[in-house]
């Protein structure tokens, strides 16, 4: 096993900004569990690890292309985190093509659309619920956070794994799944009531903007408008709910029914 050199310290590092992500096709993953939950589905390109780290998992050498050896004080300088851990890993970004196949899958199923999330634990806290509910697709906005930003795939606890993220032309989508007869969804203050609304089991959710909701563009393309009542409906409330809440209100009541 090699000691891990300079140039590889800086590589890493330089995966914090997502033009050498994209780049180097790879992204960073932090602490023990996150790096085992990604290499159920991704491919480990290299796992750098303390001398304490790898005596506990000596099998783990044979789970990357390099298996690299780092100092904790190197640790602290490499890592991303305010908390260093004792392993991180570099993956390769997969591809995915989002073709008319790709279309047709979702088509038949529950999907979450994202308009322009910006905020990255927003967006991996998002990943992480979908993951919990058993939705397995978010198609995204070309200016939505990247899902590979550290910071979004921390906040992911490891759901990045299992959760594909698709990033398209996100008007055309949404006018071809209308087309096709998916009810698409999304809230809105002036929507109707979602306790009161009859819900499909598939179909497209879409969450707007932290601070500007759904744009005007994406709203044409609702077919559904709903709203997450305040309680007691006459109260004076915050203006607004945050999205990652919201998402999490709206796909339980999803699921529930």
């Amino acid at each position: 096993m090699e000691s891990i050199s300079k140039n590889t310290i800086k590589l890493i590092r330089s995966l914090s900004q997502r033009k050498f992500r994209l780049q180097e096709s790879e992204f960073v993953a932090e602490g023990n569990k996150l790096v085992q939950d990604n290499l159920q589905s991704m491919h480990c390109h290299r796992l750098v690890a303390t001398a304490s780290w790898w005596k506990a998992h000596p099998e783990a050498e044979s789970w990357a292309e390099e298996c690299l050896l780092i100092s904790p004080q190197d640790m602290e300088r490499l890592s991303m985190m305010q908390s260093p851990q004792e392993v991180l890993g570099t993956f390769r970004i997969p591809s995915r093509p989002f073709t008319e196949a790709t279309l047709t899958r979702l088509s038949g199923q529950l999907v979450i659309a994202l308009d322009e999330v910006q905020d990255p634990g927003n967006l991996g806290t998002i990943i992480r619920l979908c993951d919990w509910f058993g939705i397995r697709d978010i198609v995204c906005s070309a200016n939505t956070a990247d899902c590979f930003a550290p910071k979004v795939v921390q906040a992911t606890m490891g759901a990045i794994a299992r959760v594909r993220v698709h990033y398209t032309d996100f008007p055309g989508f949404l006018s071809r799944m209308r087309q096709i007869g998916v009810p698409v969804y999304g809230t809105f203050l002036e929507g109707k009531d979602i306790y009161r609304q009859p819900l499909s089991k598939t179909g497209v959710i879409v969450m707007g903007n932290e601070g500007r909701g759904i744009s005007a563009e994406v709203a044409a393309l609702v077919s559904d408008k709903l709203f997450i009542p305040p309680f007691p409906p006459d109260a004076v409330t915050s203006e607004s709910l945050n999205v990652g809440i919201a998402t999490a209100i709206t796909v339980s009541e999803f699921r529930r029914r």
